[in-house]
Formats: structure tokens, C-alpha cells, sequence
């Protein structure tokens, strides 16, 4: 794949920790989580329901509800255009929001406010930071709606919601999210509830709309086969932490920790019949309340030794883009092969 990213760093996150305060007690949801987003490209988020991605989308825009139930360890660092996210006050955040960042979320029918027509929303973020009076930002939602290539956009603009297909209203969210040019756009399972078709024309119009405005991309799923084509980089989540990291060829053609494995081959390939049996990942993840002091996928691993269960594995670097945390890559480690199915490179 060629890479649309640039080397100059917009987003840095450093040791990220986040906790839910319940009444069963402190839920560990983001636990150390760093990573960078460089201007341009595509940053995939990829991991099971409860990994703590959308936590982490939602974190990097202040939209948890804090201080409680949620809270933003001290020592958590967003570093965005050299400042520090989680010292900024009302006022920034407003201005950061929509302006700088913006987010799609998972489901655009409660997203969207049922009572007011499409266009207006759209205008209302184009009135707040562009400051734009109400016909010039009715003018430039319909824009807008052309753009991300919904059908007689000014007849649309002036419709409600529920008048909108599913495929529709993501196209009015991805608008609404775009409208002020942000330079960080966070697609939080921007395909779910969708059909096959849909899907694809949701991720070829959100690539489309990058390369046409720069903005960099976070794509956050629990499908690797929705990034294959549009990431430039991948990283796999499991229980709060980032497992892997690497160039979207490194994770599809040189996987090298379990869990990516079984993400991988949970994904139908080409050729696939009808009665085949995908892969599935036996156990649960583990309980955030109480996280395993070892690697936190020890417990479902088939390949688990016995300081998986005793010590958090090291992060081995394999190239300038790779990274894993396995204890598998321990010197003294067994020789463990990739499953020969990832070796077909059937993707």
C-alpha cells in the first residue's frame, strides 16, 4: 500500500489511562495506551467490543463524563499542535471540538437530534466556528451534502432524520463531522448496522474526503477486514492496552501476537464456502476491575506459558513501524510459526 501519511506528528498520547468508577468498583478501561497520529494519514484502532478503542476516541476530545464516573489518570498525556488536551479549559474545548477534531460516531440515528432538520445541523457547527450567519451556513450544508454525495442535497437539507436511509444518515454525520475542515477526523465504527455494499461506499467516500481536504484519520473497528484498503497503520487493542502495532502489510502479511492472529482469522476470506467455519476465539477478556498482573491474553492464549501469567510482556521491536507485546519474542521463548492459513495471504 502507498502511504498517504506524512512524518509530521499532529496527535501524541502518552501513557493513557482512563477508569470508570462503579459500584463494583474501579473499572481499568485504558490502561497506558500510547501511540501517535501523523498528519494526513489513517490510524486504525482494531479490537473486540470492551477494549477500551471508543474510550480512547472519546478521551482524546474531553467527551467522557468527568471527573466522574470517568477519570483521566494524572500523568495522561494528548499533546495536539503542542498542547496538552487534558489542561485545556471550557472555552478551548469548545474551539477544539468540530473546529480541530472532530468524531463520527457509532450510530448516527441517536446521534443525529430527531427533531431538527439535517441542514440545520450541519449549519449549527459552521454558525459556532465559522462564524457564518444562518443563510450562509444553510448555503454552504447543502455544499456539504453534495459533497459526501447525497442526492438533491438542497430538497435533503431541509428534511428530518428519519427520512434518511442508515447509508444516508452516516453520510450526513460524516458531513456534519467535516464541516469545519477539521485536521483529526475519529470514525468510531463508522460501518456498524450497515450492509456490505454501504460499508464500502462509506470507507471509499471517507478516503476520498481525506485525500480532498488532508485531514488525518482515526478509524476505529472490530473489523480488520473494513481497514484493509484504507489504513495506512494498524493497531490491535486487547483489554485496555495496545498489543501490536505496525504498517497495514506488517499486520496482515507478518502478524506476530496470538490475538492478532485470531482477529485475522475470524475474517472470511476469498474462497470461503458457505458451510466453512470461521475461526472463533474461545473465553472473555479479562475483568478490568481486577486486570491480570501478566499478559492480559494469557488466559485464552493457546500458545500460554507460564510467565505469560506471572509478568506483562516487554514491547519487542521489529522494524521502525512494528511492534508487539509477547513473550513469544523472548529469546528463550519456543520457536511458535504463524497458522498456516495467515501464510496464504488470502485477505
Amino acid at each position: 500500500m502507498e502511504k498517504r501519511g506524512k512524518t509530521e506528528r499532529i496527535l501524541d498520547i502518552k501513557d493513557l489511562r482512563v477508569s470508570f468508577h462503579t459500584y463494583a468498583g474501579e473499572v481499568q478501561s485504558v490502561r497506558g495506551t500510547t501511540f501517535h497520529l501523523n498528519k494526513g494519514e489513517t490510524l486504525a484502532v482494531v479490537g473486540e467490543s470492551g477494549c477500551g478503542k471508543t474510550v480512547t476516541s472519546k478521551a482524546i476530545m474531553r467527551l467522557l463524563p468527568e471527573p466522574m464516573p470517568a477519570e483521566i489518570k494524572e500523568g495522561s498525556q494528548i499533546m495536539f499542535d503542542g498542547k496538552n488536551v487534558l489542561d485545556m479549559n471550557e472555552k478551548e474545548l469548545r474551539e477544539l471540538r468540530g473546529s480541530d477534531i472532530s468524531m463520527i460516531f457509532q450510530d448516527p440515528m441517536t446521534s443525529l437530534n430527531p427533531t431538527m432538520i439535517v441542514g440545520k445541523q450541519i449549519a449549527e457547527s459552521l454558525i459556532i466556528h465559522r462564524g457564518m450567519n444562518k443563510s450562509e451556513a444553510m448555503a454552504e450544508a447543502v455544499k456539504m451534502l453534495e459533497l459526501v454525495n447525497i442526492p438533491n442535497a438542497d430538497k435533503r437539507a431541509r428534511q428530518y432524520p428519519h427520512e434518511f436511509s442508515g447509508g444516508m444518515r452516516q453520510r450526513a454525520m460524516i458531513a456534519i463531522a467535516l464541516a469545519c475542515n477539521p485536521k483529526i477526523l475519529i470514525a468510531d465504527e463508522p460501518t456498524t448496522a450497515l450492509d456490505v455494499t454501504i460499508q464500502a461506499q462509506i470507507m471509499e467516500l471517507i478516503g476520498e474526503l481525506q485525500e480532498k481536504l488532508g485531514t488525518a484519520v482515526i478509524l476505529v473497528t472490530h473489523d480488520l477486514g473494513v481497514v484493509a484498503d484504507v489504513a495506512d497503520r494498524i493497531q490491535v487493542m486487547y483489554a485496555g492496552q495496545i498489543i501490536e502495532r505496525g504498517t497495514v502489510d506488517e499486520i496482515f502479511y507478518n502478524p506476530q501476537h496470538p490475538y492478532t492472529w485470531a482477529l485475522l482469522q475470524s475474517v472470511p476470506r476469498l474462497g470461503t464456502k458457505n458451510k466453512d467455519v470461521l475461526y472463533s476465539l474461545h473465553g472473555t477478556p479479562p475483568d478490568l476491575i481486577k486486570p491480570p498482573v501478566g499478559c492480559p491474553f494469557a488466559a485464552r492464549c493457546e500458545y500460554c506459558m507460564e510467565i505469560c501469567k506471572e509478568a506483562m510482556p516487554e514491547v519487542t521491536v521489529l522494524s521502525d513501524t512494528q511492534e508487539v507485546s509477547c513473550w513469544l519474542k523472548h529469546p528463550m521463548a519456543p520457536k511458535v510459526e504463524v497458522p498456516e492459513i495467515l501464510k496464504r495471504g488470502e485477505m
